[in-house]
């Protein structure tokens, strides 16, 4: 059985998520607070074989290289933002007391993938419009969502952002979120985790 830990992480309170099953995991969205995230893999004991990025916003790749550097392991991101990663500009740490950069991924995202990497199946979703190469990472076997940036309870990702559209936002969320099951855990990139059925039903954005 799949689980998931969520760890709320530096100022911004962005959520990293360790997807674990017997002792193995993928890290999500490493934000920062390397040695929060680090006890919390000792406590579970559980060996990273992955980490997997919804998107390259600062808040979301702040200890992305202490992790993989750590634990010797590939980092998977959508095409659209792997230069990302080793520029403040884009992933928008130039403003920030400390600027944000990592060596490019091993991996890129195909538009839409079903991808199995050792014991964990599933299925990679553009949500672009918070920004242009968001991604979700849907669990079908154990009818949950990670959403980054996306979808949130009661609301969505901003818009107001370099690269931001919000319509394509929308779009994407009712194509490839709104369409799963209610019952679908949903587990966003900031604050609460919520339900498919919830946010078709009263988030403001869509009703």
């Amino acid at each position: 059985m799949i689980q998931v830990r969520q760890i709320v992480t530096g100022t911004i309170e962005e959520n990293c998520y360790i997807v674990y099953k017997d002792n193995k995991a993928l890290i999500i969205d490493p934000g920062d607070e390397t040695s929060k995230i680090k006890n919390e893999i000792e406590e579970l004991e559980v060996q990273p074989i992955a980490i997997l990025l919804t998107h390259a916003h600062f808040d979301h790749i702040g200890s992305l290289e202490d992790i993989r550097v750590d634990y010797d392991i590939p980092v998977y991101i959508s095409p659209e933002e792997k230069d990302w990663l080793g520029d403040p500009i884009a992933n928008l740490s130039f403003n920030n007391p400390f600027t944000v950069t990592a060596n490019p991924a091993e991996q890129l995202f195909a538009p839409v993938q079903k991808l199995t990497i050792d014991e964990f199946t599933f299925e990679v979703v553009p949500t672009p419009g918070h920004s242009p190469g968001s991604v979700s990472f849907i669990f079908h076997e154990n009818h949950f969502v990670i959403s980054g940036d996306a979808l949130f309870r009661g609301s969505v990702g901003r818009t107001d952002l370099p690269g931001s559209q919000p319509e394509v936002l929308l779009d994407g969320i009712r194509k490839y979120l709104f369409s799963l099951p209610d019952d679908y855990t949903v587990y966003p990139g900031h604050g609460r985790d919520t339900t498919i059925g919830n946010e078709k039903h009263t988030n403001p954005y869509f009703n």
